[in-house]
């Protein structure tokens, strides 16, 4: 016998299935206009009974129960004002479905659209066991999926949210060949917000092309609004530069460190044309991230059959938006923090030095600043006229990656700007500026030797701006 509620019912019926209304074995119709339907002892009995218990009842017990909870996942990330949200939030077949997946010994629990086709007048409790474990992983997702929804329309920040319990839930979307190294198994889930775009050309994203184009579009996004490119090798910048036109952007980035964007990851804030395909294809690149491509330009890409060209339809300005936290498991416990997204505002950082800067030279700090808060510590940028010029990071002294960074100017790094993502804890970094002629520094400072990195930079007459924002990155 099938015994069903309301419409589902209703259906079954119509479609030439015998079913029977839950009222039949309840003996009460539905309440609240059918918020009350299956919640009676006579159905929870009948479901959670085993063997012996199922003697003592003066109804039938069940072997099968099938659920389809209510669609409030459909609601999640749309705006969906609280009545509409709490309207969909399921409460009886939540509680059947575990029900029956704590009695899995006697009852199969079906809460997917796949397992319709099992047999289960042949099943065995192994599959009894998975379909009860699909319930209890079903249930909990869809607590969590309303707890945060509901914490977003409430107004509890993101903040807030880091004092109380945190889970993540993630969803299986496919398998990686491997990991960061071949001896390691990997795989890509989906977490809350999912970025839209689309693979145009080439195989499917590794596990490193996945790492590397995420720090490609960290820094693109800074400049969404004009014309930029980033070339990145191993989460790490290796050129940056903003231009009058995309193939200028892509000559000046380039021009930065030509050796180390071999193989590495470009991503643009407009349009591809052309015209710059055709440099891009003049090497060996693994990944082209854009907004768009003219159809000339998909045409010449192509043409390297193994480059991945991988369209961006989520706006660059809300791209910030799709990660607010940070997650890193240690054996010490799980690290959780909100992402780096404090902008740097112009207005408010201090010129600390008797020499000011020009206005190009703020521009140039700006630009810098925002570059290096993308590099790992210790983390240098050297930069002029809105281009990298020398980046080094992951040093674990600031001078040595002062040292570096100047060293990988192609030029000459005279009169060019230099941002650091920490403090200065000494002035033989502002000794080494100087004597490669930098006209000007922007750091957070907080040092015990400001004082005296102030005071050295004024007297070797560079300009130093003050932002109080560290950018640490490990």
């Amino acid at each position: 016998e099938i015994v069903s509620t309301g419409n589902t019912c209703r259906i079954l019926k119509e479609n030439g299935i015998n079913a029977l209304e839950s009222s039949t074995i309840t003996g009460f119709d539905e309440l609240l206009g059918g918020k009350v339907k299956s919640l009676h002892p006579k159905i929870f009995a009948s479901i959670l009974a085993d063997e012996n218990e199922a003697k003592t009842l003066d109804c039938p017990v069940f072997s099968l129960v099938v659920v389809n909870l209510y669609p409030f996942e459909d609601y999640k990330g749309v705006n969906a004002d609280t009545d509409t949200l709490v309207k969909n939030i399921d409460i009886g077949g939540v509680a059947l479905l575990r029900a029956a997946a704590k009695n899995y010994k006697n009852v199969s629990v079906v809460c997917d659209v796949e397992d319709y086709n099992l047999d289960f007048d042949n099943i065995d409790e192994n599959t009894r066991q998975n379909l009860a474990l699909k319930a209890f992983e079903k249930t909990s997702k869809y607590d969590f999926t309303i707890f945060e929804e509901l914490s977003y329309n409430f107004g509890i920040s993101e903040a807030d949210m880091l004092n109380s319990h945190k889970a993540f839930y993630l969803d299986k979307i496919c398998d990686l060949r491997y990991g960061e190294n071949p001896h390691q198994k990997a795989a890509l889930y989906s977490y809350d917000k999912k970025l839209d775009y689309e693979i145009l050309n080439g195989k499917e994203m590794s596990y490193n092309n996945i790492l590397d184009s995420t720090a490609a579009l960290n820094i693109v996004a800074e400049f969404y609004d004009v014309n930029a490119c980033v070339i990145v090798k191993h989460t790490n910048p290796c050129g940056v530069a903003l231009g009058k036109s995309v193939e200028d952007t892509w000559k000046k980035a380039l021009d930065c460190d030509p050796l180390s964007a071999f193989g590495g990851i470009v991503a643009f804030s407009k349009e591809i044309d052309d015209t710059v395909a055709k440099h891009l294809t003049s090497m060996f690149l693994e990944v082209i991230i854009a907004p768009s491509y003219t159809s000339a330009a998909l045409e010449i890409l192509k043409t390297k059959k193994n480059l991945r060209v991988i369209k961006i339809n989520t706006e660059l300005q809300k791209y910030s938006n799709f990660v607010p936290q940070e997650l890193k498991l240690t054996p010490f416990g799980a690290l959780v923090q909100e992402k780096d997204t404090l902008e740097l505002d112009p207005e408010k950082f201090k010129i600390v030095t008797k020499n000011k800067p020009t206005q190009e030279q703020i521009e140039d700090m700006v630009f810098a600043f925002k570059v290096a808060k993308h590099v790992k510590s210790n983390g240098i940028v050297v930069a002029k006229d809105l281009r990298a010029l020398g980046i080094c990071g992951g040093q674990t002294s600031r001078v040595g990656a002062v040292e570096i960074a100047i060293n990988r100017v192609c030029d000459s790094p005279k009169d060019a700007v230099l941002a650091s993502d920490g403090f200065f804890p000494a002035i033989d970094n502002i000794h080494l500026a100087a004597q490669n002629r930098i006209a000007a520094i922007i750091q957070p400072a907080g040092s015990i030797k400001d004082k005296e990195v102030i005071e050295t930079a004024d007297k070797m007459g560079i300009v130093m701006a003050i932002t109080g924002i560290r950018h640490f990155k490990h």
